[in-house]
């Protein structure tokens, strides 16, 4: 337990001293658009020009459709499981600057997807890894700079993300 909440102060201290950097408004203005590449969409575009493109057996679809089928059920168990407040409910007197999707906030989504198409795309097209993992880097930050979820809530996303696309990549 000591343990946890050692965490739990690390986390406050850390997403309170970014939401009262002084560069956080400016921050704030590009967060909104950095985190909306996250929502999806982008995803299904990516998917649907590899099936016109290849159709099924295109390779990247296939490990892109297994991962998400393990991602989004296991981002699922562990925000239900763990239940842990999103800073607004968890922090007096603060409001976030969008509204999430739903109520917990470990781990997170956004992040975990957005690091799992980045490591996928990144293994069938190399030259691109670096530019995916700022641009999910970014989306994780992102969402801490909009105020819904903790720093090691982005932490275990990228992880949980990075995982899966490894496991996917192994199984097609």
């Amino acid at each position: 337990m000591k343990l946890l909440s050692a965490i739990h102060k690390y986390d406050v201290f850390m997403f309170s001293w970014l939401i009262n950097a002084s560069i956080h408004n400016s921050l704030t203005k590009v967060s909104r658009y950095v985190s909306k590449t996250g929502d999806g969409q982008l995803y299904i575009l990516v998917m649907a020009l590899f099936y016109w493109h290849e159709g099924l057996r295109s390779q990247p679809l296939q490990a892109i459709l297994l991962a998400f089928a393990v991602e989004r059920p296991t981002y699922f168990v562990l925000k239900n499981g763990f239940k842990r407040n999103r800073p607004e409910a968890a922090l007096k007197n603060f409001h976030s600057f969008i509204t999430p999707s739903d109520k917990f906030s470990f781990p997170s989504g956004h992040t975990s997807a957005a690091f799992m198409m980045a490591t996928l795309l990144g293994h069938f097209f190399p030259t691109l890894l670096i530019p995916l993992y700022c641009w999910a880097g970014s989306v994780g930050f992102s969402r801490v700079a909009l105020g819904v979820h903790f720093p090691t809530d982005i932490l275990v996303g990228s992880v949980m993300g990075i995982t899966i696309a490894f496991f996917s990549i192994g199984h097609i």
